[in-house]
């Protein structure tokens, strides 16, 4: 892993753990080893850095989504691989970076928005046609626009993941992501 990469990733997890307003670039110089002055080098500012983790996690999720997609499996299946994705996150003391960034939006530089609100749009989109394929293949059932639920999946995975982060019932968790994931299945 070279600097740039050591950086986003101490960043990225720093993020993740604490929110953007909860680290410094001391803090992520003494992670990496490096002087601050360093870490200036390849990201001139906070905000730079911040728009790069930005990016750099949307291209790890929709990686992520690409491995969920080639799985080749059902809808329901694929569903919970993407519960998962946030699962995971709660199991390293972590929660999805965009969703801890959500939280902060009013104190994030403008720069940082629109690569934001990008992450949620993608994952809307994949969920809406996870779910569209879902229906027509009668594994799921719900009344309404795809897109109108796709929101609500995503809302509640991001919820559930700042619920349990702050009581630690992972429990809870799993709890909500199953009603979630039964929500969406055809019954009878």
């Amino acid at each position: 892993m070279d600097t740039k990469e050591h950086i986003l990733s101490s960043a990225q997890r720093l993020v993740q753990q604490r929110g953007f307003n909860g680290f410094s670039y001391a803090d992520v110089a003494n992670e990496v080893g490096i002087r601050k002055a360093s870490l200036h080098h390849h990201f001139a500012s906070k905000v730079d850095l911040g728009v790069a983790l930005v990016d750099a996690y949307a291209a790890q999720f929709d990686q992520a989504l690409a491995d969920i997609d080639k799985i080749g499996a059902s809808a329901l299946i694929r569903l919970k691989a993407y519960a998962q994705i946030y699962r995971a996150a709660l199991d390293s003391d972590r929660i999805c970076m965009c969703g801890m960034l959500a939280t902060e939006v009013l104190t994030l530089d403008a720069s940082m928005l629109p690569n934001l609100k990008r992450f949620f749009t993608r994952n809307t989109e994949w969920l809406t046609e996870l779910l569209a394929a879902g229906r027509s293949q009668g594994v799921f059932a719900f009344d309404g626009a795809a897109a109108d639920h796709a929101r609500l999946a995503l809302s509640m995975l991001q919820g559930a993941s700042l619920v349990c982060r702050s009581s630690g019932d992972m429990e809870a968790f799993d709890r909500t992501t199953a009603l979630l994931v039964k929500s969406f299945l055809r019954t009878g």
